[in-house]
């Protein structure tokens, strides 16, 4: 069946398949909502936008997005209080981050007012896979990809945008209390002048093979460093990090290499509001090895949409292995509360974060 809404060509799924999807058991990013959005940008603008069944694209093989890499996302969470009504938590920072992200790689805008109309038509539409209760989500993966085909080395002229959702619970199981990092020192995520602050797809291709160097070594993720020398703490695997050196947060300032992450800035709003001590400034990885050593190096925590905040249990660099102290009342833990705490309806909002979807 086939709707029009003022703005949006409505396709509704014949019957629904959320009775086979076990919610209590839900692998991260692996399950998908009954209906996607998709909207198409051509001859220099974009066209009227489709909600569809949730289901493959046919793409040209010369598509742009598979020879040049023209591929930009965002990570976003919907929340369903217990009245039934459906939040989001800070999407305008999504909704010009992928646009800050598009335009570094000279891809097209996509309009503000129909990011929020499709998205709020989506979530309505598949309200019902939200699930209420601590820890659940819908995860939201807005895309922008490359569509027009050949393979001249030259921007497209012809984009994809897209919405798709996927019902999460925690990212990490058993809070990610086992997790531990290994500081690189030769591998770099992004350098001075490039992608590194855009959420472009190749930078995060890029990490994999490192990753994986990582993991035979029995670590889970690795903490970025300066490309230059090494130097300096930048990013933990997929998300922002923070250290807790004695009672004083510290995080490594925003740059063209590192995300502005909006969990990343929340923390730091939260903490101050909290009267913990935040410090945003360069942070040596000699620095957090000697903290290790001399006791004062009480947390090590990553932050993102999908995970929140994940505490980190240890690190290594250069050879020696570091274990964190095990906390009962750590920051990562008061933080993380008081967060999902605002993001769920739970507490005040003092600082005008959560969104409501319009019923």
């Amino acid at each position: 069946m086939s709707t029009e809404t003022q703005n949006i060509i409505i396709q509704k799924i014949a019957k629904s398949k959320i009775s086979e999807v076990d919610f209590s058991n839900l692998a991260f990013g692996s399950v998908f909502t009954d209906h996607m959005y998709v909207c198409d940008f051509k001859d220099g603008e974009w066209q009227t936008p489709t909600i569809k069944p949730y289901g493959p694209i046919s793409i040209d093989p010369s598509a742009k997005v598979f020879h040049y890499g023209q591929a930009v996302f965002e990570g976003m969470k919907a929340y369903k209080a217990e009245d039934d009504s459906i939040w989001m938590f800070r999407p305008e920072e999504n909704q010009k981050r992928i646009n800050f992200s598009a335009n570094r790689l000279q891809m097209p805008s996509f309009p503000k007012e129909m990011f929020f109309d499709g998205l709020e038509t989506l979530l309505k539409l598949d309200r019902d896979w939200i699930q209420k209760g601590e820890g659940n989500s819908m995860y939201i993966r807005p895309f922008v990809i490359a569509t027009e085909s050949g393979v001249s080395a030259s921007p497209s002229k012809e984009y994809k945008f897209m919405f798709i959702l996927s019902p999460a619970q925690s990212y990490f199981k058993g809070g990610g209390s086992d997790v531990k990092v290994l500081f690189a020192d030769k591998y770099s995520r992004s350098a001075n002048g490039g992608v590194g602050a855009a959420k472009a797809a190749g930078n995060y291709a890029g990490q994999f093979y490192p990753t994986h160097l990582a993991q035979e070594q029995g670590y889970q993720q690795v903490v970025w460093t300066d490309a230059n020398t090494h130097e300096f703490l930048e990013e933990a695997g997929v998300m922002n990090v923070f250290f807790r050196v004695g009672d004083t947060l510290l995080t490594a300032p925003t740059s063209d290499r590192i995300l502005d992450g909006i969990t990343r800035k929340s923390i730091i709003q939260v903490a101050q509001d909290m009267g913990i001590s935040v410090e945003v400034r360069n942070v040596r990885v000699s620095e957090i090895v000697d903290a290790a050593k001399n006791g004062t190096l009480l947390e090590m925590f990553g932050a993102g949409t999908a995970a929140v905040i994940n505490p980190i249990a240890g690190f290594g660099c250069k050879g020696e292995d570091y274990t964190l102290p095990k906390l009962e009342n750590s920051y990562a833990m008061l933080l993380r509360k008081r967060i999902t705490d605002i993001q769920t309806n739970k507490a005040e909002d003092k600082h005008g974060w959560r969104y409501k979807v319009k019923e």
